[in-house]
């Protein structure tokens, strides 16, 4: 888990000035729709009841280290897909549908936080928390709550990450500007750039790796 500062045309600390939504008229009609929706007021839960809401906020803000604002709103992106029923089109075969799969897992969570706490996860500390996810993806193959842990780890990042990059605050972080369709691009090779495309700061930094206490 790593720190990301993320903020409106920030570029983070990797692309300084760097804004992705500045190559937006360069879009077709329909990205750029689809951009700005996200860019927009998260649109109220479809999905989620609001104890799940809570939890889903509790955990993507842990899976994602976002600590501080402004944040990019994952879970409400999450939810709409699962009220749209937008699955992955594939789910483990030891697994429930995902819908099924978040509430129980979301439960699941709030049952541990109980037992071992006595209040919802959500409203743990921040190192109650991470320590509790902490144990679960230790457990990878074995079960936890009659699920395989690591099948119960995959679905939760899949969808976390895949809203999470989905945003263009994300993308001001790692420097992509948005879909090349219809312009393309035009710099092709090793370390090639598009005029609007910003050099990385400091390429040998590897925030992955990074410790972020």
């Amino acid at each position: 888990m790593s720190s990301l500062p993320l903020g409106p045309e920030s570029g983070g600390g990797r692309f300084p000035g760097f804004s992705a939504m500045s190559q937006a008229p360069h879009w077709d009609p329909a990205t750029t729709a689809a951009v700005m929706q996200r860019v927009g007021t998260p649109a109220p839960v479809r999905f989620f009841t609001e104890s799940e809401e809570a939890c889903a906020n509790a955990l993507f803000d842990q899976l994602l280290y976002q600590r501080e604002e402004p944040r990019i709103p994952v879970t409400p992106m999450v939810d709409s897909r699962l009220a749209e029923k937008q699955f992955d089109g594939w789910h483990y075969e030891d697994m429930p549908r995902d819908d099924e799969a978040w509430r129980l897992t979301l439960g699941h969570l709030d049952e541990d936080a109980r037992a071992r706490h006595g209040s919802a996860f959500s409203e743990l500390s921040w190192e109650q928390q991470h320590d509790l996810l902490h144990a679960i993806h230790e457990l990878q193959g074995e079960h936890w709550h009659g699920m395989v842990a690591s099948r119960v780890w995959s679905l939760w990042t899949r969808y976390a990450c895949s809203a999470f990059y989905s945003h263009p605050w994300a993308w001001d972080e790692i420097g992509f500007p948005g879909p090349a369709y219809p312009r393309g691009y035009k710099n092709l090779g090793l370390d090639s750039r598009e005029p609007y495309e910003v050099k990385d700061a400091d390429p040998g930094e590897d925030p992955v790796l990074e410790d972020p206490s």
